[in-house]
């Protein structure tokens, strides 16, 4: 009687699934990407993403090899829930038990495959949440094959857990990827417990890149920027910038369509278009409208010198320049402007204000038109062609032209949005330059492409203007250098970030003391996160879930990296990196126009960053300092980076507000000598040598010298513009 029933029951939920196939290819096109008919059925974990309470009837619908489900026991509650889980037999756990998960490893044991959600909960954000180190446990305790799984779409249906501030969807596409299986491995020779986090680290690291794998978008920068209008809404409001006006994505897409349209007029298909604007929506909506057309939009720097300009549109072979009179006029430009036209008489200047002067009847037709299928309108391109050229920031010499490519831009805002915890109810705000690849990233394509709100300032310089923005507009997500960070910190009133959860530095080293007035003054951690104009820019940074003080965090999802030893450094190595984010190539001022491929010695596809790191065995990258930043002293290695830091923590010490900046130069007895300028409050050289006993550091690390100045030069993103500097010294 019993053998007939469990006979039956198992004819019933082969119907039942057949149903449910039907009905969700039907209602929600729901595809599967992966090889699951090669998937084993026995031994097997599948670990997978939580975005809805559809998740369930979904993997338990399309699965072939009938898999038990573990489910936390909160989430039973939901009756929904609990039909959704009728195709399949579950176990229950509790999550806060740690004997829970040994029922799993049994089941393993036996031979049957196990589903389990290593977050535990659904999310709230439409990214990771905390992922629990049972599952980690089970999967090396086991030595199962863990096939990660990644469901897309779900986070923006009505059966989702995220407060969204645009309506959902009904009837969402869904994808379920299916990635290729791997194992973990339990760590030898280390405490229990150690071996179980670092198996959950592993773990986190593994969903993290089947997320990105999943959800990398391909195609073009217009189409992504489309894409996202779909998803979160033609109305939403996403930008406004110092002109206190909001912009939807209708608003963007009639920018990006009619300013692209009407520069067709000055330039051919191919050409690089310069962009000499500020951080203001109409410089977004120029970088959108280019690509969409197949121009590619050179971001010139209007903070470096009238030759940097001139010899930037040399090295881009840049024919028409895009500005406006009225920014021309507030910046004070006017002698650049002169000097470029003089310098470049083939360079054409092309002013905003004409161009909105020159709409006639028929562009208002075409664009009515456009809007209704935006898709037809642009140009269809690769994803390997020329998107956005950036300059690099020239602290180290004549600065060269960046080339990315789509696959880079839309690689990289795929990878920073796996590792962090991004929600569309986040208002960031961006004062970073866009012409700067930090800027450019934070302050259109991550927040565009994401769904969340982005405020854009026009200098980052303004240092009582920008917290009372924050405080104004209710940011939540700052961004800035380590410099920028400081001052902000010194003139902002207690309360002005009090909304503030997620702080990111990038761009310099960040200072201990910045770091400690944030935690003291505002109860505030920074994040600290490394990158390189080169990798469109972020490859590596500090989150919520994984952060390191002293580092600059862990590496982004599919990024590789390799160091190679440096002669006469002991720690650390030159660090090359690997990955679908970085540059096509150079643009170098002695060959313009020509692409050229920097050599690694780690190969071919390899980028060469320069800096000297360590990375420790949880993945956390700590910077040693720059190949270049290093002076050699009595025939030792001496990295200037740490001079300033000794010089920063005797300043800490004294309670002085100082900036320090070293270099080195020739000397006839030690090789090299070591310079420290300070501007601010005076340092004597008494107190770095203080400090350099207390941390133990080489006297040789003790500058030679210690010069007073009245303010350190800096770059517009707000590095120390060391050759400026070295051109002081002499």
């Amino acid at each position: 009687m019993n053998h007939a029933k469990s006979k039956f029951k198992t004819h019933l939920r082969k119907l039942l699934r057949l149903f449910f196939v039907a009905l969700l290819r039907r209602i929600y096109k729901v595809h599967v990407d992966g090889d699951v008919a090669g998937l084993s059925a026995t031994r097997t974990l599948f670990i997978s993403n939580h975005e809805s309470l559809l998740d369930g009837m979904l993997l338990g619908a399309f699965l072939p090899s009938n898999p038990i489900f573990v489910i936390y026991s909160g989430l039973l509650k939901n009756r929904l829930y609990r039909i959704t889980l009728s195709l399949s037999d579950y176990l229950t756990v509790d999550p806060a038990n740690p004997m829970a998960m040994k029922s799993v490893i049994r089941v393993l044991s036996s031979g049957r495959s196990v589903l389990l959600f290593p977050e535990g909960r659904i999310t709230t954000t439409g990214g990771l949440m905390k992922v629990y180190s049972g599952p980690a446990f089970v999967a090396a305790k086991s030595q199962a094959n863990v096939v990660p799984i990644c469901l897309s779409g779900t986070t923006h249906s009505r059966f989702s857990y995220m407060r969204a501030p645009y309506p959902k969807h009904w009837l969402p596409k869904i994808t379920i990827h299916v990635l290729p299986p791997c194992r973990i491995q339990l760590a030898q020779g280390v405490a229990a417990s150690v071996a179980r986090q670092r198996a959950s680290e592993n773990l986190r690291h593994i969903m993290q890149g089947s997320l990105f794998t999943a959800r990398q978008p391909h195609g073009s920068l217009p189409s992504a920027m489309i894409n996202a209008m779909r998803t979160y809404g033609r109305r939403r409001c996403i930008m406004e910038d110092v002109r206190a006006v909001e912009y939807s994505y209708g608003d963007l897409l009639k920018m990006m369509l009619m300013l692209g349209r009407l520069l067709c007029r000055h330039s051919a298909e191919g050409d690089r278009v310069g962009l000499l604007l500020p951080n203001l929506a109409p410089s977004v909506g120029l970088i959108f409208g280019l690509n969409a057309f197949r121009r590619t939009p050179a971001l010139l720097n209007y903070s470096v010198g009238s030759e940097a300009i001139a010899t930037a549109c040399k090295t881009a072979q840049i024919g028409c320049v895009v500005t406006s009179r009225a920014f021309i006029e507030q910046g004070k430009l006017e002698g650049k402007i002169e000097w470029l036209q003089k310098k470049m008489p083939d360079v054409r200047l092309v002013y905003l204000e004409d161009l909105r002067t020159s709409i006639d009847v028929r562009d208002k037709i075409w664009l009515l038109k456009s809007l209704l299928m935006p898709e037809r309108a642009i140009m269809s391109q690769e994803s390997e062609q020329e998107a956005v050229i950036l300059f690099s920031s020239g602290s180290e010499g004549t600065p060269k032209g960046v080339v990315l490519s789509h696959r880079a831009l839309l690689a990289n805002v795929a990878q920073v949005r796996t590792m962090t915890d991004f929600s569309v109810q986040d208002r960031i705000l961006s004062a970073l330059p866009l012409f700067h690849a930090f800027g450019l990233l934070t302050g259109s394509l991550l927040p565009l492409l994401s769904g969340f709100h982005v405020v854009l300032y026009t200098s980052p310089l303004h240092y009582r203007v920008i917290p009372e923005l924050a405080y104004d507009r209710g940011c939540t997500i700052l961004v800035g250098t380590s410099t920028f960070l400081g001052n902000y910190a010194r003139f902002a009133h207690p309360y002005d970030f009090h909304r503030m959860r997620l702080v990111i530095a990038g761009a310099e080293k960040l200072s201990n003391n910045v770091r400690q007035i944030w935690a003291e003054k505002f109860g505030i951690r920074i994040y600290e996160g490394y990158g390189a104009t080169e990798a469109a820019p972020v490859i590596a940074v500090n989150t919520p879930m994984a952060n390191k003080k002293g580092s600059v965090g862990q590496l982004l999802p599919a990024i590789k990296a390799q160091t190679t030893p440096v002669d006469g450094i002991d720690h650390g190595g030159l660090l090359h990196v690997q990955g679908p984010n970085l540059m096509s190539g150079y643009l170098l001022c002695e060959q313009p126009g020509k692409l050229h491929t920097p050599p690694s010695a780690a190969g071919v596809g390899w980028y060469d960053t320069g800096d000297v790191v360590e990375i420790d065995e949880e993945g956390f990258v700590f910077i040693v300092g720059r190949v270049k930043r290093f002076a050699k002293v009595a025939g030792e290695m001496v990295s200037l980076d740490a001079v300033e830091s000794l010089g920063q923590s005797a300043a800490s010490a004294q309670a002085l507000e100082c900036s320090c900046a070293a270099i080195a130069s020739s000397d006839s007895t030690r090789g090299e000598r070591i310079t420290l300028y300070v501007s601010g409050d005076t340092l004597n050289r008494e107190a770095v040598m203080k400090a350099a006993r207390a941390q133990g550091a080489s006297e040789l690390a003790i500058p030679r010298e210690i010069v007073q100045i009245e303010a350190l030069p800096l770059l517009g993103s707000g590095k120390v513009d060391y050759p400026a500097l070295e051109k002081i010294a002499k």
